[in-house]
């Protein structure tokens, strides 16, 4: 039973196109956005539910791989739990972003990490930025000020400024996770990775929750629901499906099918919950898809979900 289920599962996605299982894994991370907002939680109570409510199935996940590929050195341990100190800040950052700026533009702020991942590369592993990166870097600046409300512009959000720095904050967090869990390195790691990244960044959840009062251990019935639907939508269901699809999809392809995520962020917010950002806003969230669409063609990066 352990070994016909995977199998039921990966045979069920390869009878799909790649390019529409990542659009819905896309669209399911886009909707984290949306159920963290109306669960009315905070960045620490988000995320530390989350990462406890996706970790059985991570666990199995995990195990699972272990059976297939056997035990890996200790110090392979490290860089996850390292990967996922900065998964956790994302997590609460973005979760205290989202009702100050919107659910929308907080999401497209996240970008930031396109430009920190390079120089992370450049800093500690001497790889030298492409082109495209070095060009696309302004226009994404541009974006993020233009998005973030730094301009003096109309902004959306009770304390959009304010929330615009925690969302560009979880971006280098996001930045963080993804330059250490490239370095944790190998074949048949991934799911006991992103496991001990779930486990670090739930850590780090009440590290930050506890002291100052925001963790809330027993939310209420509708607020615990949203919760639920952020861990097994936004959470399982998006990294299942993105993961199913990318190996199948040039780098690419997948790279401009991830730029779903903040536009549906930003569609949703719109749709869903009645966010109206400024002119201003909605062109720098433009500038900012177009430009990590224009830099992620030139480069095959890892992708993984934040959100």
């Amino acid at each position: 039973m352990t070994t016909t289920a995977p199998r039921l599962t990966a045979t069920f996605t390869e009878r799909f196109d790649p390019r529409l299982l990542a659009a819905l894994g896309s669209f399911c991370i886009s909707l984290s956005s949306v159920f963290i907002k109306v669960s009315h939680t905070s960045g620490s109570t988000s995320a530390f539910w989350r990462c406890l409510l996706a970790l059985p199935v991570l666990l199995a996940l995990a195990a699972r791989e272990r059976r297939k590929t056997g035990p890996v050195a200790r110090r392979h341990a490290i860089f996850p739990l390292l990967a996922g100190a900065g998964l956790g800040l994302d997590f609460v950052l973005w979760g205290e972003a989202i009702p100050r700026v919107g659910a929308g533009i907080a999401t497209v702020l996240l970008a930031v990490q396109v430009i920190i991942v390079p120089l992370l590369a450049f800093a500690f592993l001497a790889e030298r930025p492409s082109k495209r990166f070095l060009a696309a870097t302004p226009v994404l600046l541009g974006g993020v000020v233009l998005a973030g409300g730094f301009a003096g512009t109309g902004s959306f959000g009770p304390d959009p400024v304010t929330g615009a720095v925690a969302a560009l904050l979880a971006g280098a967090g996001y930045a963080g996770y993804l330059f250490l869990i490239r370095l944790s390195g190998g074949a048949g790691m991934q799911a006991r990775s992103l496991m001990l990244a779930t486990v670090s960044a739930g850590a780090v959840a009440v590290v930050l929750g506890v002291p100052t009062g925001t963790l809330d251990l027993a939310p209420g019935r509708p607020a615990f629901g949203w919760l639920v639907a952020l861990a097994v939508v936004g959470q399982l269901a998006g990294w299942l499906l993105i993961s199913a699809a990318l190996p199948r999809m040039s780098a690419t392809a997948g790279a401009t099918l991830m730029l779903l995520q903040p536009v549906g962020a930003v569609l949703l917010g719109v749709g869903l919950l009645g966010e109206t950002p400024g002119w201003a806003q909605l062109i720098g969230c433009a500038g900012v898809v177009a430009a990590v669409c224009f830099a992620g063609t030139g480069r095959s990066a890892d992708r993984r979900s934040p959100g």
